[in-house]
């Protein structure tokens, strides 16, 4: 099982083109509202980045950095540390190109907006540090050419170039976190905690494999040939819940994004999370997402809010 491909999957997390910089000069742009994750790539020449909180230091960026910001704070992004006078906040859904500073262009930026399902429980772009910084050469390889064939569909539109674009997107925030993750542990007590007990990794590939299985902790220890007392012990640990409190999570993402994606019955939903009764199907979801699926389903079709 790909754990990875399994949650940003079924948490649909996607990634958008936003305005793209080509700055000269001295200039400086602030990047404001943004309420899902913003990474920017640095195509070509330098540039620095301020948080607004100042909770950090300004990071310098060069040809090739990438940096993304989970929880998309608001910042600025500058020529240096405090240059310029700043233009109006950047429209970061505008999909144009913005021309700061003076002739001639020094740097080039392409914004991304991440999205994704917030109803879904399971994220693990949440669990990220409010900053992730990769310098072009410290990518596995491939990263820079991904940056690279960017540049190029940017430059040279062609044919079918947004498709291209938008797969291309998608796979820098998974090269992303490949480059970024073995070099930083410390991820105990949130879903990226699995990376760092093989056990709990070999655990939750079970549950996700099989995730009708009625099981407990005790057939999952089983399965796993180690005892229920170290099962109980480890899980927690790496990722902050126990092994049936992930479980029910986990199927009720699944039967959250059945109820959006299809028109299955919610008997048939609740059958393929491991519920043979509707009732306490219903009870379970209602106590994830705040609504019965009947009324959870209504309403992402209509697109309201619950």
């Amino acid at each position: 099982m790909d754990l990875f491909s399994d949650v940003l999957e079924v948490s649909g997390v996607r990634g958008t083109i936003g305005a793209r910089i080509e700055a000269g000069g001295s200039w400086s742009v602030p990047v404001v509202g943004c309420t899902a994750a913003v990474l920017h790539v640095v195509i070509a020449g330098t540039a620095w980045l301020g948080l607004e909180d100042r909770s950090s230091p300004w990071l310098e960026l060069a040809a090739g950095d990438v940096v993304l910001m989970p929880g998309g704070p608001s910042h600025v992004l500058g020529s240096a540390p405090g240059s310029g006078a700043a233009v109006a906040a950047l429209a970061f859904e505008s999909n144009e190109v913005i021309r700061l500073g003076l002739p001639p262009t020094r740097t080039r930026i392409l914004t991304i907006r991440y999205d994704c399902d917030h109803s879904v429980n399971t994220q693990i772009l949440g669990a990220l540090p409010q900053v992730v910084h990769i310098r072009g050469d410290q990518g596995e390889a491939g990263f820079d050419d991904t940056v690279r064939m960017l540049g190029r569909e940017l430059s040279q539109p062609r044919l079918a170039g947004r498709a291209v674009l938008n797969s291309l997107v998608d796979i820098l925030l998974v090269q992303l976190m490949r480059a970024w993750l073995p070099t930083r542990p410390g991820h105990r007590g949130t879903w990226l905690g699995v990376l760092e007990d093989p056990l709990v990794h070999s655990a939750m590939e079970r549950l996700h494999a099989e995730p009708a299985r009625p099981w407990t902790t005790t057939t999952l220890a089983s399965a796993l040939d180690v005892s229920r007392a170290t099962l109980s012990r480890r899980f927690p640990a790496a990722i902050g819940q126990s092994p049936a409190a992930y479980l029910t999570q986990w199927r009720m993402d699944l039967a959250a994004v059945r109820l959006n994606k299809t028109q299955e019955p919610v008997e048939s939903v609740a059958a393929a999370v491991g519920y043979q009764s509707v009732p306490a199907f219903s009870r379970a979801f209602a106590r994830s997402h705040g609504a019965t699926p009947g009324r959870y389903r209504a309403a992402r079709r209509d697109g309201a809010r619950l």
